[in-house]
């Protein structure tokens, strides 16, 4: 095929009219925006809202494809709740910082905790989910994911005083509910028993209760399945139904060693 062929059926089989790369972009930007005006000391809250406004304007006209929904209506809404989301990201700082003995000071737990950074952008994200703003939520919390390796869908419910320790390969599904005050280690899934078209519309993902720890790569299935309050699970458990509270939950691995002495 000559070069004039080859755009010719480039061009064919481009078939997404709406597939336009510079939403992910821009939704970068107004994320780095919006956290560096809730959080840095240099960054003038009043300035930057004004910068974000012009910046979710850019969103709406990119990703607001249903024109009859009013997105431009949306800013308004989600403003009014940023305080509440910044008192909710202070309360998860404070649990990080009381919860883990290797953090120094509460600024360090801003500035270098990649659990606290998922769990900001899943906070900022998770109004513009409920709010039915499309793409946008998933953009953001996705790229938390590639920077954190924490990947928690915008529509989670997730209560106050949430702890992520180390964060890498943590996975949080769309229908999961976390009470308050739990902890969880790296590794950890929250995920679905069956993966199903159909089950778009249902609970797909296990409920969290209050004062629950889990810890490393445990894996917890089902939209069923509930995880009782003040409940430990430990390290590699794979559960798939539901645990009463105060409970214990422990793999037992099975370790065998050879050596050349006894064969």
């Amino acid at each position: 095929m000559n070069t004039q062929e080859i755009i010719a059926k480039l061009k064919q089989h481009k078939k997404q009219p709406y597939l336009d790369y510079r939403l992910k972009s821009k939704t970068e930007d107004f994320t780095n925006t919006l956290f560096y005006t809730l959080f840095d000391i240099n960054t003038d809250v009043e300035t930057h809202l004004e910068k974000l406004e012009r910046q979710f304007d850019e969103l709406v006209n990119l990703a607001c494809w249903e024109t009859h929904k009013p997105c431009t209506k949306i800013w308004e809404n989600y403003v009014a709740n940023l305080p509440s989301i910044l008192e909710q990201l202070n309360l998860d700082a404070e649990a990080i910082l009381n919860c883990d003995p290797a953090s120094l000071s509460i600024q360090e737990v801003y500035m270098a905790y990649p659990g606290f950074y998922a769990i900001a952008i899943y906070r900022l994200a998770n109004v513009l989910y409920k709010a039915g703003f499309p793409l946008v939520p998933r953009l953001m919390t996705e790229y938390a994911h590639r920077q954190t390796g924490v990947d928690i869908n915008p529509g989670a419910t997730i209560g106050k005083s949430f702890f992520i320790d180390h964060a890498t390969g943590v996975v949080i599904g769309e229908t999961a509910v976390i009470k308050d005050y739990v902890k969880i280690y790296q590794g950890v899934t929250l995920g679905a028993l069956y993966v199903a078209k159909s089950l778009k519309e249902t609970k797909r993902h296990p409920t969290i209760e209050s004062n629950v720890t889990i810890y490393a790569n445990a894996t917890i299935l089902g939209g069923e399945t509930v995880i009782g309050e003040n409940s430990i699970i430990g390290g590699n458990a794979w559960v798939t139904s539901s645990i009463p509270a105060n409970s214990k939950v422990f793999h037992i691995p099975e370790i065998k060693i050879k050596t050349a002495t006894n064969g």
